[in-house]
């Protein structure tokens, strides 16, 4: 099937000033005809300063998304949901989708309803994050509902990971989601966040070994896309890439 125009338009507003994996990922897992329309702010951190320092520039970027008559808004960045906790994230998203009528999203709200659509509530998780960060991640999903049974992590600086290579990415996630997998058999699902982790190849071979979903930001946040979008698809997500897409 050959689209002369994108039948659907994600609006991703992104933590850094530059376009890479997000977008390289993207046009790899979801289908045919979706564009992805990209904003962002420099976010120099895992931190609520951090975030606040751009927080102008972020409505600046919920108004130029609107001004392109996106289907969905989502913001990316899983520690900046973290840092703001659920309430204020969930605040956040409801302001910005009253001012522009667009449904609004974030890659860690996707993440937390194709958790719930597998019914998992109990999970493992593994990242390229400090401590610090990952304890808020935990402790966002808790009040989800969500427990992590388990964490493995390569700490990693915030501007280390912006240039970590992408063959280096993949081999660390098969190494510390195989690991934390290997670990936690009563773990339902794998949580793997990070925007710019390339990890989509590593996704259906850790399924195949382990039998268990494995989420990244790029594959939640695009089914979030996809489901709401209902009979708008025109063609379904290649199953290839893992159970989080062939589960929309």
């Amino acid at each position: 099937m050959n689209f002369i125009n994108p039948w659907y338009q994600l609006g991703y507003i992104i933590p850094h000033i530059y376009t890479d994996m997000d977008a390289y990922q993207f046009y790899r897992v979801a289908p045919e005809g979706m564009m992805l329309v990209t904003t962002g702010f420099n976010l120099t951190g895992h931190s609520l300063e951090a975030f606040e320092r751009e927080l102008p520039t972020f409505w600046r970027c919920v108004d130029a998304l609107a001004t392109k008559k996106v289907d969905r808004i989502a913001l990316s960045g899983v520690p900046v949901a973290s840092v703001l906790g659920r309430k204020r994230t969930l605040e956040i998203l409801a302001e910005a989708q009253r001012k522009t009528g667009i449904p609004c999203d974030t890659d860690f709200e996707a993440h937390i309803a194709a958790l719930k659509h597998f019914g998992a509530t109990r999970i493992a998780l593994a990242t390229r994050w400090h401590e610090s960060t990952n304890s808020l991640v935990k402790r966002y999903l808790a009040e989800a509902g969500i427990e992590v049974l388990a964490t493995r992590s390569r700490s990693m600086s915030f501007e280390v990971s912006k240039t970590f290579r992408a063959a280096e990415d993949h081999l660390l996630a098969l190494e510390l989601g195989g690991q934390v997998l290997r670990e936690t058999p009563d773990a339902q699902a794998l949580l793997m966040p990070g925007g710019l982790w390339h990890a989509m190849h590593a996704v259906p071979l850790l399924e195949a070994e382990h039998g268990r979903p494995v989420l990244l930001n790029i594959l939640s946040t695009t089914r979030a896309a996809l489901v709401a979008a209902g009979d708008r698809m025109k063609i379904r997500p290649d199953p290839r890439w893992g159970k989080v897409l062939a589960s929309v």
